[in-house]
């Protein structure tokens, strides 16, 4: 940890830090931080309460925090609940001035008795913060990436982490670039090879976070405390630009992510995207009746809330060549409640689905939701040599 000593009267001084019992200084001065926090969820509340508890410690140089969100979101039926960012809340119990904004555009920054904003923090924000505003700001603007950039750049690093298979992972405090996102001059980073993701077969999107949002909060706060953001800026980044692994990007998580590609994707793929971004689903086919009561089909989205790879139940392996395909070994006249559901992932595995939701319809058991929407027609399973014959609704 960095200790900085020295008047605390004093508005611009030399820094002196004491690294692990050896005393250095630095020939940087700074202004008291009038600070403009811009952020949005539970990564950036971390980094926003451990600036405020450094305020309240050192109001000398961290004068005061403003925190920009952007407005609640309508949802539900009807859009008659706002939804709103988790980090007005998290300001609102710090009292923190709070303004909320969907675009920067024609917005000016506040101004205090004590000056302008001095120095922009955007964390998990989601907005570009423009160069008017990042000119306005003598010291410009710092960003807590969760990533060793200038791997897994842009909004979504740790479900990208999560679900390349990385073991190893960190946190970068990097400026804020006057064009493209995380291109600025990093200043600070978790030394190299960066720490262990824990239990890489089994990390949660909020495990990882839970870890990496305090690492990356004492990060920025040691970046306010040694004036790693007063030109002349140094930049800390280690990874050579010799290196030849390809870097990911952190592209945004979209519906589409999460729309199973039965014919590429692995058991294990399934299974790594399930558990990092939540429920995936297809379409299938689903009949009812028509008014001249032929049945009619209908293309429909089926979520699968609750699946599970598991050993083949019984003989089944004439259906491997058939990835996507839902099938039972239940007769339609079985007692409900009997029965399960399964398919075939491109590797040939088994997996068993426990529940899901049809389109139009309530989540529940698979075999009786797959039955209500008529997605497995009204035959009973038949038999060829013992193993059973495809004849069930794709999964696309």
């Amino acid at each position: 940890m960095w200790i900085i000593s020295g008047p605390a009267s004093l508005c611009k001084r030399p820094v002196a830090l004491r690294v692990f019992g050896l005393r250095s200084y630095s020939t940087k001065t700074f202004d008291p931080l009038r600070i403009l926090f811009c952020g949005s969820d539970e990564f950036s509340i971390a980094s926003l309460s451990a600036l405020h508890a450094y305020h309240l410690k050192h109001p000398e140089r961290v004068s005061s925090i403003d925190v920009v969100c952007r407005p609640g979101k309508r949802v539900g039926r009807g859009l008659k609940e706002i939804r709103e960012v988790p980090i007005k809340a998290a300001a609102s119990a710090l009292s923190l001035p709070i303004h909320e904004i969907d675009t920067f555009t024609g917005w000016k920054p506040p101004t205090s008795p004590s000056g302008p904003i001095n120095l922009i923090i955007a964390v998990s924000f989601g907005r570009f913060v423009p160069p008017r505003i990042l000119n306005g700001a003598k010291y410009g603007g710092l960003n807590v990436h969760p990533s060793l950039l200038p791997d897994f750049r842009g909004p979504a690093p740790l479900h990208h982490t999560l679900l390349a298979g990385e073991t190893k992972t960190g946190v970068t405090v990097q400026t804020l670039h006057h064009e493209n996102f995380d291109h600025g001059v990093i200043l600070s980073q978790t030394p190299a090879p960066g720490f262990d993701v824990p239990n890489p077969d089994s990390c949660t999107f909020q495990e990882l976070q839970n870890l990496v949002a305090p690492k990356g909060a004492q990060m920025l706060v040691e970046s306010i405390e040694n004036g790693s953001y007063v030109p002349p800026l140094k930049n800390a980044g280690w990874r050579s630009t010799d290196d030849t692994r390809k870097l990911i990007h952190a592209s945004k998580i979209t519906p589409e992510d999460r729309h199973i590609k039965w014919a590429e994707w692995t058991s294990a793929e399934i299974s790594r995207r399930s558990r990092v971004i939540g429920p995936l689903w297809s379409k299938a086919f689903c009949g009812s009746k028509a008014a001249n009561a032929s049945t009619a089909l209908q293309q429909k989205r089926v979520i699968l809330t609750d699946t599970e790879e598991i050993d083949p139940p019984f003989e089944c392996q004439s259906l491997r060549k058939f990835p996507g395909l839902p099938f039972t070994n239940a007769s339609p006249s079985d007692e409900p409640g009997t029965g399960e559901l399964y398919v075939f992932t491109v590797d040939g595995k088994v997996h068993r689905i426990n529940r899901m939701k049809v389109e139009g319809h309530k989540d529940s058991a698979a075999l009786p939701a797959a039955r209500k929407a008529r997605m497995l027609g009204d035959r009973a399973p038949q038999y060829e040599n013992g193993e059973l014959i495809p004849f069930h609704n794709m999964f696309v």
